[in-house]
């Protein structure tokens, strides 16, 4: 049984990756809808937070019904960021997260996210701090190094635990790499080998297939599999994994109802949580992910996505309904996502 503090995750968790403009309320609702065990806001700047900033406050909202959550930190000063730690454990998640992992330049390059791997002793200390200032759990999700000639990540684990972290999540990548190449989870198993280290592992990485999840299961010996790219218009990979797992088959494709049914609730919790004018603009990234493969679509698209009007794209769904009702989709990949999500969405 995978526990993080008194969390109980099952024997074999899935999380969904946080992902900056991705992993707002509305697409945690339809990824915990299909399975997904323990997912996390998408990051928020500490500094935003200490200052109030109205972005970085509006990542703070949590909602029952995706519980476990947890509200996940970064940022490159110390106290900034266990002033920030304080300030979320009041919005009342069930774990504080640190972000030890996102490369993009903006954050990295200032000494945050992947950039702490290049200063473990920092890494420790941010750490340790937080854990003294807050009462809930703290994790963190790290990379293997800032590169090739770099790869610490058994020191960091070792560091991060003494500093009195519950669970770690690692992506199989350096920070060089961004989120291109092969993922190398042999650096997972090696922070799992180690016979001083008892926190639950958690793996990240190019886990795009029920296959895949349980061949990394079986052979690196995480104690859950973290999913990012591969949820992206598609949180049925967790309902997916999970049947696999417990039968061996795989699950047919959604259908076409079952593809508007989620892209519906998306929409409207999107306009919930978001008002009706951004909640409109900002599913555009999404229509291309939820009916990517089929044919003839983008006329379809094109009307989704230069609306702004919530009955014309409620009309339009319907007619996408009827198109499609005998189509059975034969799209197996769930990686080719739509240049319209963010690079930062993919790095972490």
């Amino acid at each position: 049984m995978v526990k993080i503090g008194s969390i109980n995750l099952g024997n074999f968790p899935l999380l969904l990756a946080p992902m900056e403009d991705v992993s707002d309320p509305p697409f945690r609702a339809v990824c915990k809808d299909n399975g997904a065990d323990l997912m996390y806001t998408e990051f928020i700047s500490a500094e935003g937070l200490i200052r109030d900033a109205a972005k970085s406050v509006k990542k703070l909202d949590i909602f029952g019904v995706e519980r476990p959550i947890g509200i996940q930190l970064f940022g490159s000063d110390i106290e900034s960021m266990v002033e920030a730690a304080e300030i979320a454990e009041a919005a009342g998640p069930d774990l504080i997260d640190i972000n030890f992992g996102c490369p993009v330049k903006k954050v990295a390059c200032k000494g945050a996210g992947a950039g702490m791997l290049q200063d473990l002793p920092k890494m420790q200390q941010m750490t340790a701090e937080i854990v003294k200032r807050v009462k809930l759990p703290v994790t963190v999700k790290t990379r293997l190094g800032w590169d090739n000639e770099s790869i610490n990540i058994c020191e960091a684990a070792k560091r991060l635990q003494d500093a009195g972290i519950q669970a770690l999540a690692i992506h199989a990548r350096t920070r060089v790499q961004l989120y291109k190449g092969h993922s190398d989870w042999s650096w997972i198993a090696k922070v799992k080998e180690m016979q001083d280290i008892h926190l639950p592992i958690f793996g990240n990485g190019d886990i795009d297939s029920p296959e895949k999840a349980l061949e990394y299961k079986n052979r690196y010996g995480v104690d859950g599999i973290m999913i990012g790219r591969a949820s992206i218009g598609y949180p049925w990979i967790f309902r997916e994994v999970k049947h696999y797992f417990e039968t061996g088959k795989q699950l047919d494709l959604p259908t076409v109802e079952e593809r508007i049914s989620v892209t519906l609730k998306h929409f409207n919790e999107s306009i919930r949580w978001k008002g009706e004018v951004l909640g409109i603009i900002e599913m555009r990234r999404h229509y291309y992910n939820y009916f990517k493969g089929y044919p003839d679509f983008k006329p379809f698209r094109i009307r989704l996505v230069e609306s702004m009007s919530k009955d014309d794209i409620l009309e339009t769904l319907a007619e996408i309904a009827e198109t499609y009702k005998d189509f059975v989709s034969e799209e197996t990949s769930k990686n080719n996502i739509s240049p319209d999500v963010p690079i930062a969405a993919l790095a972490y």
